[in-house]
């Protein structure tokens, strides 16, 4: 590969290379860098990740939760590594010491005003077509939870004063009336 094309095309062991506490994603050799979170994103990914691990433990799931950062070498190659707000992963197999070779089961964003075209564009596509089974965008901008259920080819649009009921489980729902977004 000439250094022209070296340049544009990016792989795994660029993101590796980045500076200490400089966060990227990779999708098709391009190199998309991460922003600080906000606190509220924070405090989003937090409060998600309690409530759906409190879930899998009372039910005595084999899901494992795990908030950003995660990597998630999404088609199991070194073409797209993704760090989602929040990943479900059902399948233990997929779990290495890297993170997750393959699509999770469930993928949550937490919508920031730099990861909005990203969030509702790029990732919706290549988390769709590397079998995720649901993806939720919450965007506390809009106040809305967007769920896209992939196994059952659905799409739901919800407000933060709404239950949503996760499609992965048969009796997890989400009161967002009991969530601050402030």
């Amino acid at each position: 590969m000439d250094m022209a094309s070296r340049l544009e095309y990016y792989t795994i062991e660029d993101i590796y290379n980045l500076p200490d506490g400089q966060r990227a994603e990779l999708i098709d050799g391009e190199l998309y860098m991460m922003a600080t979170p906000s606190r509220i994103h924070q405090r989003l990914v937090k409060d998600f990740t309690f409530l759906i691990e409190s879930y899998i433990r009372r039910k005595n799931g084999d899901c494992e939760v795990y908030p950003s950062p995660f990597a998630v070498f999404l088609n199991a190659d070194d073409k797209i590594y993704l760090e989602p707000d929040i990943s479900v992963v059902c399948d233990k197999d997929k779990l290495t010491d890297e993170g997750c070779k393959g699509a999770p089961d469930w993928i949550i964003e937490i919508v920031s005003p730099s990861s909005r075209p990203m969030d509702y564009n790029k990732k919706l596509f290549k988390y769709r077509t590397a079998g995720v089974r649901e993806y939720w965008i919450v965007d506390p901008m809009k106040q809305l939870i967007m769920v896209y259920n992939f196994e059952h080819d659905t799409y739901e649009e919800y407000s933060i004063s709404d239950k949503v009921k996760a499609g992965i489980y048969e009796d997890l729902e989400i009161d967002f009336t009991r969530i601050s977004f402030e």
